[in-house]
């Protein structure tokens, strides 16, 4: 868990941030398109950037299109006033709406050459000029970037791509990685923050060129890897990459880690974010390092970004759907021989089959086919058609979703069903359209039970070592449980977490093995960038300060089952704040155990009220401790011996004050009327302590060596109670009566036939009452702890919270996928 300075922390004098490998950012046209964009992006900068890292750019907006329709209008001849006109007043408004009047004067002179440069090449030439007229625009986005830098966030200074960036041609636009590393490796400048142009470069001739649809994506890879960067972050306008295309299949889920193949396959087969020449860099690194691809949204930095690299098993499963209209099935009898290889180099098809002569390819390349084919003289059949593809790891070899994918397509016409040569995805072409209908039928079949949720262990005492005993059976017969992976095991001072899961038959063992230190603010960085659909942290620690987490885990929307108490028991105040942000963040918090054990009392308090009930009364043993303690004292030997004796059980706490002084019962109350939905506080309930004032104050061990200073006491109170035909336990009581709350903790004097009177030692008894149960109250009986029933409890727990998340969606926001 590593900590990595920001631009904000650095001492630009000492540039101590050398030291880090370096990273790409990279910011498209839509998260640059206006002022308050731009500003999204400073900030972005400053928190995650380092000085020496790359920021790569698109033009603004829609400049390019702009630029392009300069372009196509000099062609035809037509006016360029109006189009020019609005050009220059897009840029110049930008440029005034964030630079310092000197800043702002200096790029506008710059702006004033550029555009009188561009009426220079629309009037000569345009079509030759055609790379260097769209490249403008990038020019313009990375020089007012760089200018804003330096004015508000650390030295900065802009690449032109062209400046050292070399393809051997703009149709393969293949990059010379010896030369261009060489070139780049001249052009940057130390202790200052490079701001380069996406989208443009230039030929071996010196020609200026273009890098085609999603060049930028495509400049930010290949400048990683001739930079042996650590990481590639493309933000855009969503955070992520989808199932499906969200602005078709609502339920498409984020995908959070993508082996590198499957990425590809994905951009390969018409993925609306990945394209394949954008991953080609980091796949085929020049510089033998090993990159990951991030896609991330400028417009929500706290959402997790997708990551492409090479993961373990847990990413392999992840599944998704894609689909391409307008395309052609060409058949053609010379394609069975050698002309094929040469087409597909060519043309990069969807689907080649050489041994029938066919490809499937997008209606945009018919024009080019039939050139490459003419001379041949061979007939040439093009059919419509489209496809819709189940990708995933190795999908074509899972025989379960092969079969449902062709069960999904079952009342549609299927021209025939093919598996992509590297087996990440299986493609049916369709002679119809792949319409918005269909692709969410496919989508709900195939990943409707591919939801990942990621487990967190906290506390490895007693408890925490029986549920992780229980586990791997719990795994393999809850169907709800099918998709939890545990991915982490914290102690009070050390933590083993491993993003791909941890084996759960030996996790015990393998903390003890490879566990390390951290801190608190260690596993909250971590959580912030866990890459699971759903994230599960149990609590089973005793800690306080570790409740005091649980404001953050919220804020990230972590969900988190405690039998810890000291969350749901805090102030008024932090709990109606906790309680708030869960609700907020979405998160679940479940905490039966924290009353009970196992005892389903939490549950029944729920759905009660859940069902229109309104609770009156609680009432009980809630202390098993207590309860053992009382059940088995008769004065015929002294209370501190006999209190002794359930310490040497291990049924008390390692100090019994803990159990004597109340304060357990009074938090079990205090949680149970605030789940009965009052609004109560632990200063609301009177709480009688069982420990003289004079023994309070003690060591342990002294209190230990003065315990028969509790003699006394007990023997009167246990005699008064005989004279009466009763007995005494240590009881709580809540209530409502005519609009008045009143709660208490104490020793009482009971009836022997009282409910609460006869107990098997150790037990816990709740009796609720409410305006459905008033004569005959809800009485819930049991053993209130112990490993197995608490660890039992806290399953149940885990088993109830995936239930309610397997199926649960993430509204998706888009700002426009370009």
């Amino acid at each position: 868990m590593t900590q990595i300075n920001t631009l904000e922390q650095v001492d630009f004098a000492q540039n101590n941030l050398e030291k880090h490998s370096v990273n790409v950012h990279k910011f498209g046209g839509s998260s640059l398109a206006t002022p308050e964009c731009i500003e999204r992006v400073i900030s972005i900068i400053r928190q995650h950037c380092q000085l020496n890292d790359i920021i790569v750019v698109s033009a603004n907006g829609k400049t390019t299109d702009l630029l392009l329709s300069l372009h196509q209008l000099a062609l035809g001849g037509e006016l360029l006033d109006t189009s020019l006109a609005l050009l220059k007043e897009q840029q110049s408004a930008l440029i005034f709406a964030l630079l310092n009047a000197d800043n702002a004067g200096r790029l506008a002179g710059e702006l004033e050459q550029d555009i009188n440069q561009l009426v220079a090449w629309l009037s000569d030439d345009p079509l030759a000029f055609e790379s260097d007229i769209l490249a403008l625009g990038e020019v313009w986005s990375a020089r007012l970037l760089s200018a804003l830098l330096n004015e508000r966030i650390c030295s900065s200074y802009y690449l032109d791509a062209r400046d050292f960036l070399v393809i051997n041609n703009a149709r393969e636009c293949r990059v010379d990685n010896p030369v261009s590393q060489a070139n780049l490796a001249n052009s940057r400048q130390g202790q200052k923050l490079a701001v380069i142009t996406g989208f443009i470069c230039k030929d071996q001739a010196g020609n200026s060129c273009t890098l085609g649809r999603n060049g930028s994506d495509y400049s930010a890879t290949i400048f990683a890897s001739l930079l042996a960067a650590k990481n590639v972050t493309l933000w855009t306008d969503v955070d992520g990459i989808y199932s499906a295309d969200p602005r078709v299949v609502p339920s498409a889920r984020k995908l959070h880690r993508l082996p590198n193949a499957v990425a590809r396959e994905l951009g390969r087969l018409g993925n609306p974010v990945l394209h394949k020449k954008t991953l080609q860099p980091l796949t085929d690194n020049f510089s033998g390092s090993s990159s990951h691809l991030h896609v991330a949204s400028s417009f929500d930095v706290k959402a997790a970004a997708t990551e492409i690299g090479e993961f373990g098993q847990i990413a392999r499963q992840e599944l998704s759907v894609t689909h391409l209209n307008d395309l052609l099935l060409v058949s053609c009898e010379a394609l069975k021989g050698s002309v094929a290889a040469d087409v597909i180099a060519e043309l990069s098809p969807v689907y080649s089959d050489e041994k029938q002569g066919q490809l499937v390819i997008l209606a945009s390349q018919q024009q080019a086919l039939t050139n490459a084919l003419a001379m041949l003289g061979a007939e040439v059949i093009f059919t419509p058609v489209s496809l819709i593809a189940a990708v995933g790891y190795q999908v074509a070899l899972r025989l379960d979703i092969y079969g449902r994918f062709k069960r999904a397509l079952k009342n549609d016409r299927v021209l025939r069903f093919v598996n992509s040569k590297q087996e990440h995805s299986i493609i049916a072409l369709l002679p119809q359209e792949t319409t918005p209908e269909l692709l969410n039928k496919v989508h709900h079949e195939i990943v409707k039970d591919a939801r990942h949720l990621g487990l967190v262990v906290a506390g490895l005492g007693n408890i925490g070592q029986r549920f992780l005993e229980l586990l791997p059976a719990q795994l393999a017969r809850v169907p709800a449980l099918e998709n939890v992976h545990l991915v982490g095991l914290v102690s009070s001072k050390k933590a083993l977490i491993h993003t791909d899961g941890l084996d759960v038959s030996s996790a015990l063992t393998d903390f003890s093995e490879q566990a390390t230190d951290y801190t608190n603010q260690d596993l909250v960085s971590w959580l912030k960038h866990h890459p699971y659909d759903e994230m599960i942290l149990v609590d089973i620690t005793p800690s306080e300060a570790f409740s005091f987490l649980y404001d953050e885990f919220f804020d990230l929307g972590i969900h988190v089952i405690g039998a810890n108490k000291w969350a749901a028991s805090a102030s008024t105040d932090t709990y109606r704040t906790l309680k708030n942000k869960a609700g907020k963040s979405g998160s679940l918090w479940l905490g039966n155990t924290t009353v009970g054990a196992g005892l389903p009392v939490n549950y029944a308090l729920d759905d009660l009220i859940n069902s229109g009930d309104q609770i009156t009364e609680i009432s009980g043993v809630f202390s098993g401790t207590l309860s053992w303690l009382f059940e088995h004292y008769d004065a015929q030997k002294p209370f501190s011996v006999l209190l002794k004796e359930a310490l040497a059980q291990g049924i008390t706490e390692p100090d019994p004050r803990e159990d004597l002084s109340g304060r357990d019962v009074q938090r079990k109350l205090l949680i149970l009327a605030r789940a009965a939905g009052f609004e109560l506080s632990l200063e609301d309930i009177d709480c009688q302590n069982l420990v003289p004032e004079s023994l309070q104050g003690l060591s342990t061990e002294a209190f230990l060596q003065q315990a028969e200073l509790l003699d006394g006491y007990f023997e009167q109170q246990y005699q008064q109670a005989k004279e009466q035909q009763a007995c005494i336990r240590y009881i709580a009581r809540f209530s409502l009566e005519q609009g008045k709350v009143k709660a208490g903790v104490s020793l009482e004097v009971l009836a022997r036939d009282d409910a609460f009177a006869n107990l098997t030692p150790c037990d816990n008894i709740f009796q609720i009452k409410s305006h459905w149960y008033q004569d005959n109250p809800l009485i819930i009986r049991g053993p209130g702890a112990g490993r197995d029933v608490t660890a039992g409890g806290l399953h149940s727990d885990l088993v109830k919270a995936c239930q309610q998340l397997v199926n649960k969606q993430h509204q998706v926001t888009l700002k426009g996928i370009n």
